[in-house]
């Protein structure tokens, strides 16, 4: 542990390098912008009082996004046991989702293609949507996405590959399958970073 100035000066620098990548993050995964709000404070509080733990660099973001993934399952966790407000939540929930969908379908209504696009990665289940769009929207490579997801690089490989498999055949369902998703079936790993799923797929 460093002296005081030195430890304030490490942390604004990650704040300042990760604030905006980890509140796109939580934006995309919460209700309202004050959960988002209240989720990036937290992460930001544990990242403090864990300073010694934040890997260096560009390391540090997806150790962040782990934090707040966390902290947004203790948050949907408490929401949860709150039995008195459970069927206001449920409406809430309910409401939010249509306009999500609406906003989305607004989005995609440029070409057909897009809306179908858009139908699809709706369609898959949550675990295929976090991991197409932690590739496509935050840019993380399988190494940086098993740590946001606690799991082993070999894990997200397979996730990926089974993601990219059932979007495939949701957009084949839907009409919309062309070389590009075909060949994504079987594109090379690389550096691990995967094709991005379209983000018009959940606004």
């Amino acid at each position: 542990m460093g002296p005081p100035d030195t430890r304030r000066h490490r942390f604004e620098e990650i704040y300042r390098t990760s604030h905006d990548a980890v509140l796109a993050y939580l934006l995309r995964r919460t209700e309202n912008g004050h959960d988002a709000a209240d989720v990036l404070a937290e992460t930001f509080l544990v990242a403090w009082r864990r300073l010694d733990d934040v890997p260096d660099g560009d390391r540090a973001r997806p150790w962040l996004f782990g934090v707040a993934r966390r902290a947004l399952a203790n948050l949907h966790r408490g929401a949860r046991r709150r039995t008195a407000l459970s069927d206001r939540l449920r409406g809430e929930l309910a409401h939010a989702r249509r306009h999500t969908e609406r906003a989305a379908d607004q989005h995609a209504e440029r070409t057909a293609d897009q809306a179908a696009v858009a139908a699809a990665f709706r369609s898959l289940p949550e675990q295929d949507r976090e991991v197409l769009a932690l590739a496509g929207w935050e840019g993380l490579d399988f190494g940086e996405i098993a740590v946001v997801l606690g799991c082993s690089r070999n894990a997200v490989r397979i996730r990926m590959y089974r993601a990219r498999r059932r979007f495939a055949r949701e957009l084949g369902a839907l009409g919309a399958l062309d070389g590009r998703e075909k060949e994504g079936e079987h594109e090379q790993e690389g550096d691990g970073r995967a094709a991005p799923a379209s983000k018009g797929g959940a606004a």
